[in-house]
């Protein structure tokens, strides 16, 4: 007979009566857990077996705790910069969550960061472009860097203004959304390229990512042959990007614009990219030719970050585990969720996927999950373009990204900024940039009288 303590009694006598009612709350299967709060994306998989838990607290420890200057006595969490975005991962992704743009105040973005790139024009850079997804800026790289080591110089400081860009209801309601307007100052390197394209990104959450790796490649190519044969106006596609262990190209699922093939790889390229750590993955430090200072600096040795380090890492965002829905029993929720799904949302967003067999990862093999999202690459439209591409996606197409624990943002991160860069200050102004392939749908919701936009606004706040 298994014995349970009260709270684990409660979560289980939870998910039986919900899913009894025909609500299933368990949006990451077996792997969701019951918990609110501000460490409510902190939680390992609730399948997750005791025997395993030692790693992911040995990974938590590793993206939660900062990185130091080297030389150092902590040989293990050495390296740091010279040049990078934050000394630790989770200054970024605050409590396992969402980053937010820089506020008026900041002198840093921190939990957002700029990718640079130039267009591919000549024949070398053409060939480049298939196998690296971007040309790099030759100054400085394909991301901005706006912190360095004492008494160094940083790459620059990251600008952002906002334009209002009123949008109008049906029924005579107007919402000021805002138009973000990105600018580099204090440029440490001189000048940067002429065509150079910036696009600024948030840290998206940690939630579920190991389960969103385990769906099927073939599911994903289901779903956009699916949508190109519906109505056409739906078009996603898979991203084919350069998965450096397999030394071969793999789909993309991470990142806003599915940059990355799998965890392994996008943790390895955040460490790289983000705190100036080199990897076997990734085994260069993150300066260009035109800047000798990583050259000029001691290092923490080869590689920085070891391959048992991004092994924990890995199964730490692995095994990440997203909260139960709430309130599905709540009228407004449940006609909030028909009006999400009347909208053609569905489409894009979608609702329910098993994900695969994983010999190695049990806890997230063979799922039940509702993660909202496609994981393909949609064409958005002018308004969200940041006209930069990225393997196959063009300026103006996005990654679905998923909506589950969406409605915890706020307790968990003390804010509700949405999309990849923070523009949107709630749930409507999110739903409001959508334009492109959202079109139609964002037309039906610009005819809801206000019972219906609260409504909408409850049901994603209930995932």
């Amino acid at each position: 007979m298994k014995l349970y303590t009260k709270s684990v009694f409660a979560s289980l006598l939870m998910f039986s009566t919900c899913t009894a009612f025909g609500y299933d709350v368990t949006s990451g299967g077996d792997t969701s857990v019951n918990k609110q709060g501000a460490n409510a994306y902190s939680l390992p998989a609730g399948n997750l077996p005791m025997s395993k838990r030692l790693d992911f607290s040995v990974g938590n420890s590793f993206f939660r705790n900062p990185w130091v200057q080297a030389p150092a006595t902590t040989e293990a969490r050495d390296g740091l910069g010279p040049l990078f975005n934050t000394n630790g991962c989770q200054n970024c992704h605050i409590k396992d969550g969402r980053g937010h743009p820089p506020e008026a105040n900041d002198q840093h973005a921190v939990s957002m960061l700029v990718r640079l790139s130039i267009p591919a024009m000549t024949a070398e850079q053409k060939k480049a472009y298939i196998k690296d997804g971007v040309i790099p800026e030759p100054t400085y790289g394909g991301q901005l860097q706006d912190f360095a080591l004492a008494n160094q110089v940083p790459e620059g400081t990251i600008n952002i203004t906002y334009s209002d860009v009123p949008i109008t209801f049906a029924d005579g309601s107007v919402v000021m959304l805002r138009k973000p307007n990105l600018s580099i100052t204090n440029l440490g390197y001189g000048a940067m390229h002429p065509d150079t394209q910036m696009s600024a990104r948030v840290a998206p959450p940690m939630i579920g990512l190991g389960l969103l790796e385990s769906i099927p490649d073939e599911t994903l190519y289901a779903w956009a042959k699916e949508q190109k044969q519906n109505d056409g106006v739906i078009s996603g596609k898979v991203n084919v990007v350069w998965d450096v262990l397999a030394n071969d190209f793999a789909v993309g699922r991470f990142g806003w614009k599915a940059g990355q093939p799998n965890l392994m790889q996008q943790n390895a390229a955040a460490f790289n990219g983000d705190v100036g750590l080199t990897s076997n993955l990734f085994p260069n430090e993150n300066c260009t030719s035109k800047q000798s200072i990583c050259e000029q600096l001691p290092n923490g040795g080869s590689p920085e970050v070891s391959d048992n380090i991004l092994d924990f890492v890995e199964f730490y965002s692995q095994h990440l585990a997203v909260p139960i829905r709430r309130n599905v029993d709540d009228p407004q929720v449940q006609l909030g969720q028909k009006l999400f799904a009347n909208t053609g949302c569905e489409s894009c967003h979608k609702t329910t996927v098993k994900t695969g067999l994983r010999e190695n990862l049990p806890a997230l093999s063979n799922q039940i999950i509702h993660p909202y999202t496609d994981l393909l690459l949609h064409d958005m439209g002018a308004g969200l373009a940041d006209n930069r591409p990225e393997y196959l996606a063009n300026g103006q197409e996005w990654r679905t990204p998923p909506l589950w624990g969406i409605g915890y943002t706020k307790e968990v991160n003390g804010h509700t900024y949405f999309l990849h860069d923070g523009r949107a200050r709630n749930l409507m102004e999110a739903v409001l940039w959508h334009g492109g392939e959202a079109e139609t749908a964002k037309q039906k919701v610009l005819q809801f009288n206000h019972k219906e936009r609260e409504a909408l606004i409850a049901f994603l706040n209930s995932l």
